[in-house]
């Protein structure tokens, strides 16, 4: 399908062939018919591509501390690897889009295939010919309404939400600074909403369309503070709705000025807000920054999963917006069809950007872009992105899954290792796929998974979210292919003994999980430094891991599994990796804080025992200082002791004083050796870590979260479990 991307680096819009995206179930799969360019928006999003590296740092501080902090801990050629991903990246434009269903995902209700739809949201209803969009940003397009105007809903809610923030009331009068898509719409909302309009822009057109729809232009030049006071008898507007886009804090001090005592300032547009203190404190006005569509947004419950809010609490949700203003256009009491300016097909792309650029000097406003394609028109299942010859002498590796961790951390090492030929990419986004697959010299990219186990591939390798690891890794199984699966491989017990199964099904195939640290130069120091030791040993690791938001994908027990799941597992597998055996007892407390799901598990302290006595204590707390290193390591035994402090040193310790300092130029976690030992292994047939300890420390993991609720240590054996399984009516 085609696609309208921005490469960040660059700022240089295109057309692309990519993968229809991957349809799941909450989501929608629509076939696009035509889609609206927020200039204001867009605009800016481009602007930033095309400016320099030190002007895009200028403009983005915070980003260039992140940069920075990531430079001290992981070194320049990490550090810039991740950089140069990120700005090669393709990103997304469109936001506003209408089409008909293809498909709807089995959690989807009141939807069918051949619906006519709106859609919304900047990561999915974006310019393509196919969209897969959350079913509670999509909605059912009235039957007297054109997918022309539906294009606008999204457009339109941001301004209706806008509107319900400002609390119009019959009779009032109200002030709409900027007069683009927003406050064309704004101005005809309030109007319906019976209030008298004052509307303002510094393009005379934008007034005088704003005044056929019922407004009192207020023209460029004019005193507004004076026509407000003269127009409200000296007592200011009721309410402001700000739809400017400017850097300049000139409008907030404006609405100082002109807006009545206990009046509204609502914002919506992209304005500087240093709001003067004497007019606001004076006249007690109430400032409010409008949140896009409207409740639900940047809530991934809400977005991503689907929950609605129950209407009776919360009367009008992204949605219910997006619903609303369909109405009003089937109603006829707002008008989008006299707003479109300029049509473009999607192939036109670069010339409609060229226009909200100021290449073309022409007035515009609505911008429609068109699509030509068919609901029975979806492409071929894979899309050739090199036409080289296979290289059979070479592993050959596809991807499912091209995040920000596999393009900085594995696909670097793999390319330039001469020992791989990266045959084919999938992931949710046709965008990113397509993007990874020319950076890294992928053969095709794809939209479905069954794509990658057809006889070109040899090994899978699975950097998706973490609920479908499990799932991809027994596909992958079945399909004949060694697997490589970020941690964590599974997140629960029945999900570990079905990867069993089918491991036992093709015991000639290697399973790896990304668990690197074991490989980490520090890690291997103190293995050979405890060599010789036989009398048991203790392992202390305390993971000072930061804060992750409760909101945040990974701490969803369905889809990330919580961050013990998620990442404490890394820990679990550097002690066992630490004292060379396997886990046989678990036993994990987490603190219980008001202010923090049970489910979060951000705070625990999990002990394990080892068949020689040996015990490791990790302690993984989310509410330590940012200051202090994140990962510190102590180990004890015979006489010896030894320290990692955050993989960039190792000390190694003797008797009364031997000391032995091991310090690296960079942190180094084990990703590259990891790979490397990985490749080794596919290649001799000997798995560089073996299946059973793999295993077992995913299984103590998983068990971890059960100890803490049960608190009880629980035995770790993943053959008991099976055993457990077998028998009739087991509950495991």
């Amino acid at each position: 399908m085609k696609q309208v991307t921005q490469t960040l680096r660059t700022g240089v819009v295109e057309v692309n062939e990519v993968p229809v995206p991957a349809l799941t179930d909450a989501f929608v799969l629509v076939c696009n018919t035509a889609s609206v360019i927020s200039a204001g928006t867009e605009k800016t999003k481009i602007d930033m591509g095309k400016k320099n590296l030190l002007q895009k740092a200028k403009a983005r501080p915070d980003l260039v501390r992140q940069v920075l902090k990531k430079l001290r801990t992981e070194g320049f050629a990490k550090t810039f690897q991740t950089v140069n991903s990120r700005l090669n990246s393709p990103s997304p434009l469109g936001y506003s889009c209408a089409g008909q269903v293809v498909a709807v995902g089995g959690l989807v209700e009141g939807l069918k295939p051949g619906d006519r739809v709106a859609c919304g949201g900047a990561d999915y209803a974006n310019h393509a010919e196919f969209v897969a969009v959350p079913k509670n940003l999509v909605v059912k397009i009235p039957a007297n309404v054109t997918d022309e105007e539906a294009a606008f809903t999204t457009v339109g809610a941001i301004a209706l939400q806008g509107v319900r923030l400002s609390e119009p009331r019959l009779g009032e009068t109200f002030l709409v600074l900027g007069l683009g898509l927003l406050g064309q719409i704004a101005v005809q909302l309030l109007r319906a909403n019976g209030c008298h309009v004052l509307a303002t822009d510094l393009d005379p057109a934008l007034v005088r369309r704003a005044e056929g729809f019922g407004a009192t232009g207020i023209y460029p030049g004019s005193d507004i503070e004076a026509v407000c006071k003269d127009l409200t008898a000296g007592y200011g507007v009721d309410g402001v709705i700000v739809c400017a886009g400017t850097s300049s804090n000139q409008p907030i001090e404006l609405c100082g000025a002109v807006t009545r005592s206990k009046g509204r300032v609502v914002v919506v547009g992209a304005v500087r807000m240093d709001i003067p203190r004497e007019d606001y404190f004076k006249k007690e006005i109430s400032v409010v920054i409008s949140r896009s569509y409207g409740p639900g947004r940047y809530d991934p419950a809400y977005e991503e999963n689907g929950h609605d809010y129950p209407l009776g609490y919360v009367r009008f949700t992204e949605q219910r917006n997006m619903q609303t203003f369909l109405e009003l256009v089937s109603q006829q009491k707002v008008d989008v069809k006299s707003l479109i300016t300029h049509r473009f097909a999607v192939d036109e792309a670069a010339a409609a950007y060229a226009l909200i650029e100021g290449e073309k000097r022409e007035p515009y406003l609505g911008i429609v872009m068109q699509y030509s394609a068919k609901v029975d028109q979806v492409q071929a299942p894979r899309i050739s992105t090199s036409i080289t010859p296979l290289q059979k002498d070479k592993l050959g590796l596809s991807f499912f899954g091209a995040g920000n961790y596999a393009t900085a951390s594995l696909l670097p090492p793999l390319r330039d290792s001469g020992k791989v030929d990266l045959r084919g990419l999938v992931t949710a986004s046709g965008r990113t796929a397509q993007g990874v697959a020319k950076q890294f010299g992928f053969r095709f990219c794809a939209g479905e998974f069954s794509e990658l186990l057809t006889h070109d591939t040899d090994v899978v390798v699975i950097t998706t979210r973490h609920d479908s690891h499990a799932s991809s890794v027994i596909a992958a199984l079945h399909g004949g292919k060694h697997v490589y699966v970020e941690k964590p491989v599974a997140l629960n017990v029945a999900e570990l003994l079905e990867i069993d199964a089918a491991q036992r099904l093709q015991p000639q195939l290697q399973l790896m999980v990304g668990f690197n640290r074991r490989f980490a130069p520090s890690t291997l120091e103190l293995v050979q430094h405890f060599a010789t030791v036989k009398a048991p040993k203790v392992v202390n690791i305390r993971v000072n891991a930061g804060s992750i938001p409760a909101d945040h994908w990974i701490q969803d027990p369905k889809e990330g599994g919580g961050r013990l799941i998620g990442e404490g597992c890394h820990f679990i597998d550097l002690a066992s990796a630490l004292l060379q055996q396997e886990p046989e007892t678990v036993f994990a407390i987490g603190t219980a804080k008001a202010n923090k799901s049970a489910l979060l598990n951000d705070n625990v302290i999990i002990t394990l025992t080892y068949p020689d006595g040996s015990i490791a204590t990790i302690t993984y707390t989310a509410d330590g200082a940012k200051a202090m290193s994140k990962e510190y390591v102590e180990m004890f035994g015979g006489g010896r002791s030894a320290v990692i402090n955050d993989f960039r040193e190792a000390v190694l310790y003797e008797g009364d004083s031997k000391e032995t300092l091991k310090r690296l130029s960079a942190q180094d976690k084990g990703q590259k050796n990891m790979l490397s030992r990985w490749l080794e292994g596919l290649r001799s047939g000997e798995p560089c870590v073996s299946y059973s300890c793999l295993m077992a420390n995913s299984l103590a993991t998983v068990l971890a979260v059960e100890s803490m609720t049960i608190a009880s240590p629980l035995r770790v054996s993943l053959q008991a479990l099976n055993d457990a399984a077998a028998q009739p009516d087991a509950d495991v």
